[in-house]
């Protein structure tokens, strides 16, 4: 059976996006208007631009109109397009269709219309058709109640069938497409709201919580993602103490900034927790991290550095194994505050099968303060220069800082927020500093 041509009431659309002048009664027809050639060689009508278009949904077999003729504001005539079911409506529901005029005693696909709920199941239709459209909705005089039941199904006003005229409906067509985009933007807004808020919780679940019960050290952390309004990138800490007393930290750094390496990070942080708190050490833990990474990493070229330090119960030494890591800091009352040996680095994680990383063994005494650090502390710019701070600046800085009183998360903040000074603004690069105490 062949579908049905949809009438035109008034302006019909154009591809280009431009209508036709045209009116229902007495008006000028368009029909003496100048032609002229499109681009594509095609003959059209000499056109006038048109801000609004309305799709009106509507069962008339008499063909009496219902629609006035409608202006827009700027005096344009508004175009009308007419559909006399839902699956005409389908094919003329284009992106340039602003707004939707739905009689509702329209039938629902399937009915005959005598049932009293078939106008809100064909408005059900209608809004699961066109979710981004404004909808309004014609109904009888007097019968205000179904109006009001169509907003609250989702129209955006309603309007009585035979007491439309042209300024009522083209007043009612601009607030219902407003108030659709506002409607639109606030529910946008507010999802985007949401998910920053689902974001923000699941990133700071990530971090870690530090368990050292029963350890007479002091812990202090600072973390700064590269990426704008993240509060998670590519570099990783922890600290944890195992039932021998010992306290093992680590700190570490994936290359890149981007979600996945944070999500890489994230990983190697878990399993080193769970390999440390097993029993694994130094070049075993180090080794088995790196299986992890090549397992997990996106890129064979993915790479990450690593600095572990395992200090005994008593505190006054430590192991460290660094992986392509800046070694760490440490201060102590009465000597100068210098950089731990790194001699013995080892190579990256994820750059060489079969690597090894030698166990450095570390006296500490009985006061300090050990400072790790992931690179982003060290590669900021001084000044307007290509000079970074690198670790002889941090060294100069902390002893500073040290000398001024700062300690603990005070003493972390400073020196974070000093870098960022030194930079000239919001350093690139994620940072990640983290801070042990042990007071003698």
């Amino acid at each position: 059976m062949p579908v049905p041509v949809p009438r035109q009431r008034a302006i019909p659309a154009v591809e280009c996006g431009q209508a036709q002048t045209a009116s229902h009664g007495g008006g000028p027809s368009g029909h003496g208007a100048p032609r002229k050639e499109d681009p594509a060689g095609k003959t059209v009508e000499n056109a006038t631009n048109t801000n609004l278009t309305l799709l009106l949904i509507e069962d008339d077999p008499g063909g009496s109109p219902i629609v006035p003729d409608l202006l827009d504001q700027a005096g344009n005539p508004i175009r009308i397009r007419t559909a006399r079911n839902l699956t005409e409506a389908g094919r003329l529901l284009t992106d340039d269709v602003h707004c939707i005029l739905l009689d509702l005693a329209l039938p629902a696909p399937g009915r005959s219309g005598d049932g009293d709920d078939d106008e809100l199941v064909v408005l059900k239709h209608v809004l699961e058709l066109a979710p981004r459209h404004a909808v309004l909705a014609l109904t009888a005089s007097g019968d205000a109640e179904r109006g009001a039941q169509a907003v609250r199904e989702g129209a955006q006003d309603y309007l009585f069938r035979d007491e439309l005229d042209g300024r009522l409906l083209s007043r009612a067509i601009r607030y219902a497409v407003e108030r659709k985009r506002s409607d639109s933007a606030e529910r946008r807004l507010a999802e985007g709201r949401v998910r920053a808020q689902e974001n923000r919780r699941l990133q700071r679940g990530l971090l870690p919580t530090p368990l050292l019960e029963g350890s007479p050290l002091r812990f202090a952390a600072r973390y700064r993602p590269g990426r704008s309004r993240a509060l998670l990138g590519g570099d990783f800490y922890d600290v944890v103490r195992t039932p021998d007393g010992t306290v093992h930290a680590m700190i570490g750094d994936v290359c890149g900034h981007g979600p996945d390496e944070a999500a890489l990070g994230v990983e190697l942080r878990i399993a080193w927790r769970a390999l440390t708190l097993a029993g694994l050490c130094g070049d075993e833990l180090l080794g088995t991290l790196q299986q992890v990474l090549e397992h997990e990493r996106a890129d064979d070229e993915i790479f990450a550095t690593l600095c572990t330090v395992d200090i005994a119960p008593d505190g006054r030494r430590a192991g460290m194994c660094l992986a392509g890591h800046p070694s760490p800091l440490v201060a102590s009352p009465g000597r100068a505050v210098r950089v731990l040996p790194y001699d013995n680095n080892g190579p990256a994680l994820g750059l060489l099968p079969g690597a090894r990383w030698p166990r450095i063994q570390v006296e500490l005494g009985a006061e300090w303060s050990l400072m790790l650090y992931t690179d982003g502390l060290i590669e900021g710019h001084v000044g307007q220069g290509r000079e970074r701070l690198g670790q002889d600046g941090m060294v100069e800085m902390v002893r500073r800082q040290l000398g001024a009183g700062l300690r603990g998360e005070a003493l972390l903040q400073a020196a974070v927020n000093e870098v960022r000074q030194l930079n000239g603004g919001e350093l690139t690069d994620d940072v990640a500093v983290l801070l042990l105490d042990r007071v003698g």
